[in-house]
């Protein structure tokens, strides 16, 4: 997976000369730029519909301690989330910042992706209803549309539901089923993205999530015609991209910090 940092990336060009948006300065400003991130997409989950009760969690890696994340708080709904409210645990399953209760399948689950995978920066899981209700036909996604291109030979599914995720164990588990993807669809469960930025990572989530819900639309019409797989690939690499990943979020920043300015508190 190409990271923020990654030359192939900096060079990509995008309309009218713009690249990728330059580092954030120093440590404390990189932190700071990572959790409003973090704590916009849990609004914009719930905008989205995404939230259920005390289910879903998005994390990002801090930028000085590789083995330490930031966590939305347990049973504070995703509209609720703020930049202070925001929990900082390590890989031990402490809560080193902030006072609010830790998920422990959060802490499962996340602790092990980060664990495994260096180049992942930010995770996202929910219980969202296209992407749960697709989960129980234990299948990956075809290409039938451009958007699902991103996801081509780039997902998978977790195929052993155990019930709520508390172990480790479970949780490399999923990680060793992600590999090196962006995706994986968890049998009976939900959707999980990742990315190397909290932006990738949510709007790669919004894309599965929509991808799920046009394959079930589209198999309850009829018989859909899949995209070919050379050209899905060749449009994978146009629309899967983490720089599109993080112009795909960007109006959805926008637009979520203008109606809800509180979640930078």
């Amino acid at each position: 997976m190409q990271t923020a940092s990654d030359p192939r990336i900096v060079a990509e060009i995008w309309p009218k000369g713009k690249t990728l948006p330059p580092p954030h300065g120093d440590i404390h400003a990189e932190r700071l730029f990572r959790k409003q991130r973090l704590a916009g997409a849990c609004r914009i989950f719930a905008r989205l519909g995404y939230d259920m009760g005390g289910a879903g969690h998005i994390t990002v890696r801090d930028p000085q301690f590789a083995d330490r994340f930031w966590v939305n708080p347990y049973t504070v709904s995703f509209g609720r989330v703020c930049v202070s409210n925001l929990l900082l645990v390590d890989h031990a399953g402490q809560v080193v910042e902030g006072d609010g209760k830790l998920n422990r399948a959060a802490f499962a689950i996340h602790a092990q992706l980060h664990r495994l995978r260096p180049d992942v920066m930010a995770a996202a899981h929910s219980h969202s209803l296209h992407g749960k209700a697709w989960s129980t036909l234990g299948r990956t996604l075809d290409p039938l549309t451009q958007d699902a291109c991103a996801f081509f030979e780039d997902h998978a599914a977790f195929e052993t539901f155990s019930g709520v995720v508390y172990s480790e164990e479970e949780g490399e588990r999923i990680g060793a089923a992600l590999g090196d993807r962006k995706a994986l669809i968890l049998q009976n469960h939900g959707l999980l993205t990742v990315g190397a930025s909290v932006q990738s990572a949510v709007w790669r989530y919004i894309g599965l999530e929509n991808a799920c819900q046009v394959q079930l639309m589209a198999e309850a019409a009829g018989k859909p015609v899949p995209i070919a797989p050379e050209v899905a690939r060749h449009t994978r690499q146009q629309v899967g991209s983490e720089i599109s990943g993080i112009y795909g979020f960007k109006p959805y920043w926008d637009d979520i910090v203008s109606a809800q300015p509180d979640l930078l508190d």
